[in-house]
């Protein structure tokens, strides 16, 4: 376990994408640290409540957020500051992709573009949108979005899915810098994580990721959700970077 199991204790923790793989994973490391935990969902009520049920402490909650409509993003936040008054780290972990070759153009249509971006990127924006005052009125405040090496290779799932996360890395950057120093802004890539993310993404192409992989195996939820809590209690003094959670997949 990274750091002491007190060292969040006060702080309240909000995942976007709290009930998928990685923010699962990263509401119980959270957890454990001490936070109580926010698990913001889309879909998946009754699996959010599981894991609101099986997360170590007490006051944990979870709450519905539709990350492409702003009107509810901020109807969640509205529900967070008035179950706790107050926000401390925003992980930002929801997004979709499909797979579409990067040569076949005419498949990536308008529709799928925008659908994309509006989930990986704006969504993204328009939470921290919505949590940056309270953030900022923390005094320690962090964001952790989850990008992907997708964003620096150009290799992913499809075109459109490479530009998103190269915007959030960017995003990170500039917000690194415009919300200091109240609020960090960190951002977490990892590279294919083993996961049902990417539909219809089967065993043999895992495989060989694995296989081809210099620590020879996928990155797990838990490899990413270890980067976000490093963030919050070990990376005190980093803002505006990315942290790559890949076993050198990109090199």
């Amino acid at each position: 376990m990274i750091g002491s199991t007190h060292a969040l204790d006060g702080k309240v923790a909000i995942v976007a994408g709290g009930s998928g793989g990685i923010g699962s994973e990263t509401c119980r490391l959270l957890a454990e640290a001490g936070a109580t935990v926010v698990v913001g969902y889309r879909a998946g009520k009754d699996r959010a409540a599981a894991i609101v049920k099986a997360m170590p402490g007490a006051g944990h909650i979870a709450l519905p957020i539709a990350i492409e409509d702003t009107a509810t993003i901020n109807g969640f936040r509205d529900a967070v500051l008035k179950a706790f008054g107050r926000a401390d780290i925003l992980v930002n972990t929801a997004g979709i992709t499909k797979p579409v070759g990067h040569a076949d153009l005419d498949s990536l249509s308008d529709a799928l573009i925008d659908e994309i971006f509006v989930n990986n990127w704006r969504g993204v924006f328009a939470t921290i949108r919505a949590f940056a005052p309270a953030l900022k009125e923390s005094g320690d405040g962090l964001i952790v979005n989850v990008s992907s090496i997708a964003g620096f290779t150009g290799v992913g799932s499809n075109v459109a899915y490479c530009a998103a996360k190269a915007g959030i890395d960017v995003m990170t950057k500039s917000l690194g810098r415009a919300l200091a120093p109240a609020v960090r802004v960190m951002a977490v890539s990892p590279g294919m994580v083993d996961t049902q993310f990417v539909p219809g993404r089967g065993k043999e192409v895992t495989d060989k990721v694995a296989a081809t992989t210099p620590l020879k195996r996928l990155t797990s939820p838990t490899d990413v959700a270890e980067a976000i809590l490093s963030c919050a209690i070990a990376l005190k003094f980093s803002t505006g970077t990315r942290i790559v959670v890949d076993g050198g997949r990109h090199l």
